[in-house]
């Protein structure tokens, strides 16, 4: 006997959610229900609130493809891309908690201030080709810079980063996103520019203390501490205080 239920209604169950509302620190948390299909991430759960239930819910979000990086939020503490976030992930009975970033300032529900992240980019020294460079480059040249290329700036990791987030220290430290910008263009055959100074005295890389936190959210996989970070470090080792290294520079120069 035919019962009336398709198979696509049968699958649908009821997700408990929680989701920030309010501008700034004062906001609070206020309780939803959103039916849960096949297929839905986060992102798809937050659209069904804002069309059904509260259309002002503030949202920042792109591609839905986790290459933007817009719709980067906490799901139940872990910095996530949205889109990127299965409900399906999420046991029957568990309550989803939503919130903004909470290293940055919240300018209205899920959507925080990162304008100081786009403030550190212009301090570091762009690409800066070698004088009558030879532009072959071999591939494991390439390959050693093209994992800092993949960055979609959705900023998790300077939100995961404790340095940042528990001691907001934005005044001496530029976070793990751009340690791996400094890294690339410092790792490219043809670059000629120096930032290990920059990178010493302002950007803080000496801060850092490598609980690699910043590569378990970084949602493109990148070894952020291991093949950035630290070859940093040891580079700023090496040339500020290595005795030998500095005993050999002063030689040279004369």
């Amino acid at each position: 006997m035919h019962s009336g239920t398709t198979t696509s209604e049968a699958k649908v169950r009821n997700a408990k959610m929680k989701v920030y509302r309010g501008e700034g620190k004062d906001g609070s948390f206020k309780s939803y229900t959103v039916p849960v299909e096949a297929g839905m991430v986060v992102l798809d759960a937050i659209h069904y609130i804002q069309r059904e239930i509260d259309p002002d819910l503030a949202v920042r979000w792109n591609c839905k493809a986790a290459k933007c990086g817009s719709c980067s939020a906490e799901v139940n503490g872990r910095p996530s891309l949205m889109c990127k976030t299965r409900m399906e992930g999420f046991a029957e009975d568990q309550e989803i908690e939503v919130q903004p970033l909470q290293t940055f300032p919240i300018i209205r529900d899920l959507v925080c201030d990162v304008s100081w992240n786009f403030e550190q980019n212009k301090r570091i020294k762009p690409f800066t080709p070698k004088p009558d460079a030879d532009w072959t480059i071999y591939q494991e040249d390439i390959e050693r810079v093209q994992e800092f290329r993949k960055c979609i700036e959705c900023f998790l990791c300077q939100n995961v980063c404790h340095i940042l987030r528990e001691n907001d220290r934005k005044d001496a430290f530029v976070g793990p996103r751009f340690m791996i910008r400094v890294a690339g263009l410092e790792m490219h055959p043809l670059d000629s520019a120096d930032r290990l100074e920059w990178l010493h005295e302002e950007g803080g890389v000496g801060m850092c203390n490598i609980t690699k936190c910043c590569t378990e959210v970084c949602p493109e996989d990148i070894h952020i501490t291991d093949n950035g970070i630290i070859p940093m470090k040891e580079r700023i080792v090496d040339e500020y205080y290595d005795p030998v290294a500095k005993f050999l520079k002063r030689v040279f120069r004369r």
